[in-house]
């Protein structure tokens, strides 16, 4: 079950190498458009969208190794107090009970919108813009799929500590 889990963990691991990058890049980019703006009275639309997508991408294909590397968001009302064996039953009910639930929703629930998307390949925001709102789209499904996948291997290391394994 090790192994597995850090097979999944993997894919995670190499898109938080990547998408990491972009919050870089996206810096630089709302600098310039600043820069253009205010100091050269320069502005385009597709630029500023360009801030949009990266930092659409940036969060949506980052959850999973945020999950991955324990630093999400958690209410720790019960989970602070709890034993080792405590903070696993958590885990698990949450996984199995809240997470993957509610990305398998978001799945079924996003794919008409995002396959209708890729039908007529939807176009620009915004005048002038970058016609690509058919990739923004298809970020819902590799966020679901992303956090599916990290689920996944949580709860398979969760499994095993509460088994007695070495996870």
């Amino acid at each position: 079950m090790e192994r597995i889990a850090s097979g999944l963990d993997q894919v995670n691991r190499q898109v938080g190498r990547v998408v990491r990058w972009l919050a870089i890049l996206m810096v630089l980019v709302q600098f310039g458009v600043v820069l253009l703006r205010y100091v050269f009275g320069i502005s385009s639309i597709a630029v500023n969208e360009s801030v949009l997508y990266m930092h659409a991408s940036l969060f949506m294909l980052g959850a999973g190794y945020t999950l991955l590397v324990d630093d999400h968001v958690r209410v720790d009302i019960f989970q602070a107090k709890a034993s080792a064996r405590g903070k696993a039953l958590i885990d698990v009910a949450g996984h199995l009970v809240l997470l993957l639930p509610s990305m398998l929703a978001l799945l079924w629930w996003s794919w008409p919108s995002v396959r209708n998307a890729w039908a007529i390949r939807e176009g620009a925001i915004s005048v002038g813009g970058i016609p690509a709102v058919f990739l923004l789209k298809s970020l819902i499904p590799a966020f679901c799929v992303l956090l599916i996948v990290q689920s996944l291997a949580c709860l398979l290391r969760n499994l095993m500590r509460l088994g007695g394994g070495r996870a």
